[in-house]
């Protein structure tokens, strides 16, 4: 009979491996991801509408969107097709083009300040205040025509009362924008009268007064001339001027690339099939050249539902009226809830041939068409912040299930959360945001991300200095501070990694880190797999840190270098992986932001080190020769200056060990540079506040030594007493009748006894130090 193996059994599973939950906006709770199709994900995030300068809410979104992206993509090895659409044309770039060109155009006409000039400036001051000022205002404030200058005084008190200002921005939130806006218009409106009066008529003062009246000079152009914009390149060149800007940032922010980037401009033509396809099934309806979708005709079908986001905000109108435009008409809608799909242009909007009418998309339709032509008609992810689920995203759904007769376009809607700046949230409409520009002049593109990275993406951020300057800070530094060390002792190691000391180095504080190792791989898989918990994440990464510097410390040189590398090389891993990666990948760590790549100019790099070690050299030995008595100090210091201030500037750092061996480490000069001016401004300020403990104590002793300049003979005695206090005195000078000629008291005595011997004894610690004051002086 043959030989055989041994019957195999499989092992039991001890553990199972976490599935990947995603908190989905359709469920509100978190579900768990199936792709469609094996592991391609068909992803499509919301781009940004060019009109204006990327600010902090589009670093929370689209930096935030970058991290899920990476995790998916770099983490869990998803095979992701990331679209994103550029929206360049719509009711906001229209406007702001508009604007643009009119006010430009009336600057460039503008060639001395004249009193028709200033009539035009001052009549558009007037619409403004009544316009918009006084939507903020209590109806007994509002100025009718003509009175706006008169009652401004009173308008601007209430404005500045905080009080009163609260209940104005209850009654429109953009009321300070507006009164700030104003005030500074009739600013310029009074000193371009002062300039006339005084015969000042040059161009260069027409232009300070137009300049300072841009919001309102603008608004007024383009409510009265805006059917004279016929150019479309004014309002292509404005949105590829802001798109460009836009990937600029993103590129600074160390936002990935989309894997396909979609302009509405370029898909018109699928806009109107796509259009007519909704009508033909009967979700759509035309009037006056402009097609809305039917909210109501799609809500009553068996297979549709609409608002699956927000279904408690189908009545909302003034979200409904903020998704539409301002420059949409509410005529012929047959419900408040339905949306168009395509507007009709009126004189001064950019249009493009339908059968319907010459015209525009609709701001809805442009996601439904363009995701749907490049990942089609079935999407695993789509993203985009939270202020876009109604009616933004479910109007975009409602128009795809409608066109595709499907019951769920969209699988998993992922939003990220509002970023309010120091507890106030911030718009830019409201013009109170903070340019991605502006927040890189304050912190890095890493800082930014770390700051989104300790905060779950789908809640509320309240960004603030303190965050930045505390944890954000402190988790920077930790990391910093570890991998410095680790490839210091990784380097130590390799000079000598031919000698061994015959110890294998794998005992017991080696084998309880490498289990918190693997320990800490499941728990950031545990932590990513629940919705990207990115916070649980980094503390997982934090807490092995610790562990790490922990046993680097108590192991000393007998460190098994191996079991270290090991760990920081997946901590750097994983960091990196979330997009917190600079230089080169290749290395232990996340690398500086300063580091080149090329290649290496030898006598640049080795010159500046060797000066200093030859520096060093002719210090010593000049001492050595000299043979001085406190030769053996100067040496040291000349040690110290080269540890502290000499090889600062080129980015190396020596810690002095027990063994008398210093450890080398490569660190970012600006880096040390700022940690030793650090410490010198902290012992600088520990020096201050010991020099001005002992001022303080000086002047106490000063206090009272003048205080015993008085003899204890003359102190009962005018003008130290009031005059008449006293009328008899012993020959020591003790008062012994008091002004009326009664004899003192025995309690008056008693007091008076104890304030004399009191001051004797401070005059006789006075004499001294005049002695002693003296005696200075003669020598």
């Amino acid at each position: 009979m043959a030989l055989r193996q041994p019957a195999w059994h499989p092992p039991p599973r001890q553990i199972d491996q976490p599935v990947l939950k995603i908190f989905n906006s359709l469920t509100k709770t978190k579900t768990e991801f199936i792709p469609i199709d094996g592991s391609h994900v068909k992803w499509y995030n919301c781009g940004p509408t060019v009109y204006d300068a990327s600010h902090m809410g589009h670093a929370r979104n689209y930096v935030t969107q970058d991290i899920l992206r990476r995790i998916m993509s770099d983490y869990f090895g998803y095979d992701v097709h990331f679209v994103m659409n550029i929206t360049d044309i719509d009711d906001k770039i229209i406007v702001r083009a508009r604007q643009n060109y009119l006010f430009s155009q009336f600057r460039n006409s503008a060639t001395a300040l004249s009193a028709d000039l200033l009539s035009q400036v001052s009549e558009a001051w007037g619409s403004y205040i009544r316009e918009n000022v006084s939507k903020g205002l209590p109806d007994e404030e509002k100025p009718s025509r003509g009175d706006e200058e008169v009652r401004w005084p009173q308008i601007a008190g209430l404005a500045r009362d905080q009080s009163r200002k609260l209940e104005c921005l209850k009654r429109d939130e953009k009321f300070d924008m507006h009164f700030t806006a104003a005030d500074r218009t009739l600013a310029a409106i009074e000193a371009a009268r002062h300039a006339l009066s005084a015969n000042q008529s040059s161009g260069d003062t027409a232009l300070r007064l137009i300049d300072e009246s841009r919001d309102i000079l603008a608004s007024a152009l383009d409510k009265k001339l805006q059917d004279t914009v016929t150019d479309q390149s004014v309002f292509r060149s404005l949105a590829a001027y802001w798109e460009g800007r836009f990937f600029k940032d993103m590129e600074r922010l160390r936002v990935r690339y989309p894997d396909t980037v979609t302009r509405v401009t370029e898909y018109v033509p699928e806009v109107v099939e796509f259009v007519q396809g909704i009508i033909k099934n009967g979700y759509g309806y035309e009037f006056e050249s402009s097609v809305y979708f039917d909210t109501g005709a799609f809500d009553s079908s068996d297979r549709h539902d609409y608002a699956k986001l927000e279904p408690w905000s189908k009545g909302n109108r003034e979200l409904l009226a903020e998704g539409e435009g301002v420059l949409s008409s509410t005529s012929g809608r047959r419900s408040a809830s339905d949306f168009a799909l395509w507007k009709a242009s009126k004189p001064g909007e950019p249009s493009w041939p339908s059968p319907w009418g010459p015209g525009r998309p609709g701001w809805h339709i442009e996601c439904s068409v363009m995701a749907s032509a490049i990942l089609g008609d079935r999407l695993d992810i789509h993203s985009g912040g939270i202020d876009l689920a109604f009616p933004h995203h479910d109007n975009e759904m409602a128009q795809s299930e409608a066109y595709h007769e499907c019951g769920a376009w969209v699988n998993y809607f992922i939003h990220t959360g509002h970023l309010h700046i120091e507890g106030l949230k911030m718009s830019k409409s409201l013009k109170n945001f903070i340019t991605i520009d502006e927040i890189l002049q304050r912190f890095t593109a890493r800082q930014l991300r770390l700051a989104f990275l300790t905060q779950l993406w789908n809640a509320k951020i309240d960004f603030s200095e303190s965050m930045m300057t505390g944890e954000v800070k402190s988790l920077e530094v930790t990391f910093n501070n570890f991998f410095t060390n680790v490839r210091a002792i990784i380097s130590q190691a390799r000079a000598h990694e031919d000698q061994s000391d015959g110890e294998h180095h794998y005992n017991d504080a080696e084998r309880e880190l490498m289990k918190s190792l693997y320990d800490s791989k499941t728990a950031f898989r545990v932590a990513l797999c629940d919705s990207f918990n990115t916070p649980e994440a980094l503390k997982v990464i934090r807490d092995l840190v610790s562990r790490i510097n922990v046993y680097i410390n108590s192991s000393g040189r007998k460190a098994n270098v191996s079991v270290v590398e090991q760990s920081a090389t997946w901590i750097g891993d994983m960091l990196r992986m979330f997009g917190l990666g600079e230089g080169q990948a290749s290395e232990i760590g996340w690398g500086q932001e300063d580091e080149g790549a090329g290649g290496v100019n030898r006598e640049e790099t080795l010159m500046p080190y060797l000066r200093i070690l030859s520096s060093f050299r002719d210090g010593v030995r000049q001492l050595a020769i000299a043979k001085n008595d406190d030769a053996l100090k100067e040496i040291l210091k000349l040690c110290d200056k080269l540890r502290d201030d000499d090889l600062v500037s080129l980015g190396v750092a020596l810690d002095d060990q027990e063994d008398g061996k210093a450890l080398v480490k490569l660190v970012s000069p600006a880096e040390l540079i700022k940690a030793r001016e650090e410490k010198r401004l902290k012992l600088d300020a520990q020096a201050a506040k010991k020099a001005a403990a002992a001022e303080e104590v000086r002047q106490k002793r000063l206090a009272k030594i003048e205080k015993g300049r008085v003899p204890p003979e003359e102190m009962f005695r005018p003008p130290n007493v009031p005059e008449g206090a006293y009328i008899r005195w012993d020959e020591c000078g003790f008062p012994t009748a008091t002004g009326s000629g009664e004899d003192l008291s025995k309690n008056q005595q008693k007091r008076a006894r104890k304030e004399w011997d009191a001051q004797k004894k401070l005059h006789e610690e006075f004499l001294a130090w005049k002695k002693e004051q003296e005696s200075v002086a003669g020598s």
